[in-house]
C-alpha cells in the first residue's frame, strides 16, 4: 500500500516486526522508543512484555535480544563513540535514565537532578535522551526531558554532571507541557535542541546552551500540529510522530511542513478505548497512535505505536 505524496511516497509494511511471545505479548503495553543503527542497519527496538531490547535486521528477523535493567524503553537513542555504538534508554516507569551497549553491558546512569521542584516532592518521570554528540563537532551535551512528571528539560555534561533546567518559561513558547521527546538537530551550522512540547501542539527550539529560539505549530494562523511526540531525521527532512494526530509528519528545513503520512483524522477522538483499541480495528494505510519513530540511511522509517500488544510499521521511501 502506497502512502504520502508524489515527492514523499512510501509503502506501508503493516505490522513489519512483532515481539517474539504468545499471550504476555497480546496483553503487553507497547509504550517504548525506536532506533536504527547506522553502521548496520539494524533496528533496535523493546519488547512490550518482558524487561528485554530486540534487534532485527534489515529483514525483518530478530537477530539479538537481551535483558536490560530497566521496566520500559520509553525513549531510546542511539549515539556512537569511535567504532562503537551505545543505547540510551530513558525508563519513565522506573524514573531513571541508563546508557548500555548495545549488546546489553551497562555504562553509565543519570540520576534525577537535586533541584528544588523534586525535593519539594515534584514527580520525575523520564521520557527521552538527547546527546550533542562528538563524532558530530559537539560536546557531549547529555539532555533529559522529563516529560511526563515535572515537564522540565534537563542538561548534564558529558560525564554526567547536572548543570542547568529548563522549563519554557523564559521563551515565548512559554512553560513546557509534555516535554514528551527531545532531539539535537545537526543540519545547520549550528547544532540546535528540538522539543515536543506535546500538550501545547507545539515544537519548542532551543540552543544547545538553553537558550530559545522559535516555537512553531501552534501560532495565530499556523496551528497545524496536533501533539509532536518524536522525532527522526533523514537529509533535510525532519520527521515528526503524532500521537493524538495519527500520523507522521515531514518538515523542511525551514520547519514548514512538506507531508502528512497515514493520518486517521479524529481517531483518539471517536474510537473507543483510544489508543488500545482492537487489533482487528487497525487499519493499513493508518495509524492509530504513533510513538517512537526511528528512519535509516535509505529515507525507510520506522514507527512503533503506543497500544496493547504494540504495532511496529515500516514505511519504505519509493
Amino acid at each position: 500500500m502506497q502512502i504520502g505524496n508524489s515527492n514523499h511516497n512510501y509503502f506501508w509494511h503493516e505490522k513489519w516486526v512483532e515481539a517474539p511471545g504468545s499471550d504476555s505479548v497480546k496483553d503487553g503495553w507497547a509504550h517504548h522508543g525506536i532506533v536504527v543503527s547506522p553502521k548496520t542497519g539494524n533496528v533496535i527496538t523493546f519488547h512490550q512484555a518482558e524487561p528485554k531490547v530486540l534487534t532485527f535486521n534489515e529483514d525483518g528477523e530478530l537477530v539479538n535480544s537481551w535483558e536490560v535493567n530497566v521496566e520500559n524503553a520509553h525513549g531510546m537513542t542511539l549515539v556512537q563513540e569511535g567504532n562503537d555504538e551505545f543505547l540510551w534508554l530513558a525508563d519513565n516507569l522506573s524514573a531513571q535514565v541508563v546508557k548500555v551497549s548495545v549488546d546489553g553491558e551497562a555504562v553509565m546512569s543519570i540520576a534525577r537532578p537535586d533541584i528544588e521542584r523534586y525535593n519539594a516532592g515534584g514527580k520525575y518521570s523520564p521520557t527521552d535522551v538527547a546527546i550533542n554528540e562528538e563524532r558530530n563537532g559537539g560536546d557531549g551535551t547529555i539532555i533529559v526531558a522529563d516529560g511526563y512528571g515535572s515537564s522540565l528539560v534537563h542538561f548534564y555534561s558529558k560525564s554526567g554532571e547536572y548543570v542547568m533546567t529548563i522549563d519554557g518559561s523564559y521563551g515565548e513558547g512559554g512553560r513546557f507541557a509534555t516535554p514528551h521527546g527531545i532531539w539535537v538537530d545537526t543540519r545547520k551550522s549550528e547544532p540546535e535542541l528540538y522539543i515536543a512540547d506535546r500538550s501545547n501542539g507545539q515544537i519548542q527550539v532551543y540552543s544547545i546552551r538553553g537558550q530559545f529560539l522559535r516555537a512553531f505549530g501552534a501560532g495565530a494562523g499556523a496551528d497545524w500540529l496536533h501533539s509532536p511526540s518524536g522525532f527522526a531525521a533523514w537529509g533535510d527532512l525532519l520527521i515528526v510522530a503524532e500521537l493524538r494526530g495519527s500520523r507522521i509528519t515531514l518538515l523542511d528545513l525551514e520547519d514548514e511542513p512538506v507531508a502528512y503520512l497515514g493520518e486517521n483524522t479524529g481517531a483518539f477522538k471517536f474510537n473507543e478505548g483510544w489508543p488500545n483499541v482492537p487489533h482487528s480495528t487497525l487499519v493499513p494505510g493508518k495509524f492509530n497512535s504513533p510513538h517512537g519513530i526511528a528512519s535509516d540511511g535509505e529515507g525507510n522509517i520506522f514507527v512503533a505505536e503506543w497500544l496493547i500488544g504494540g504495532r511496529i510499521n515500516k514505511l519504505t521511501r519509493s
